[in-house]
């Protein structure tokens, strides 16, 4: 399955490996979800984990970061005339919309679900609860 990753689910990840935005992180890395952005949502992603705030080991970022451009599917997305409660937000949105895969964020009152073409929202734990209904649905 493809998803869209907000920054603020990628930061949670780093700062506590045992949560659901690190599952979902760890989907990524083991190829079993595929991650959708473009430039804008890596530079973001770039930008944000540099932070001095959060201490990430340099290597450690620029690995991921590597990992993520390299195995992302790269998406070219059309402008939506939409208005955010935080404007930056708006490349997370468009790739979603774009890839027509869901938007996986800590954020979701960011993003109303069904305003935008079908744009499934989910929390970290919802996604996980998802894709487990999902796999349980296909096995039965």
């Amino acid at each position: 399955m493809i998803i869209v990753l907000d920054t603020n689910v990628l930061v949670a990840a780093l700062i506590s490996p045992f949560g659901a935005p690190a599952r979902v992180l760890d989907l990524i890395l083991a190829g079993e979800a595929r991650l959708a952005c473009d430039d804008r949502i890596l530079a973001e992603y770039r930008q944000v984990l540099a932070r001095p705030r959060w201490s990430f080991p340099p290597q450690s970022v620029a690995d991921l970061l590597a990992y993520l451009a390299t195995e992302a599917e790269t998406i070219v997305a059309l402008p939506l005339p939409a208005i955010l409660l935080d404007p930056a937000d708006l490349p997370f949105l468009e790739v979603a919309v774009q890839a027509g895969a869901p938007l996986v964020t800590g954020n979701r009152h960011h993003f109303p679900e069904g305003a935008w073409q079908g744009l499934r929202v989910f929390s970290p734990a919802d996604f996980l609860a998802f894709l487990g209904s999902s796999q349980a649905q296909e096995r039965g």
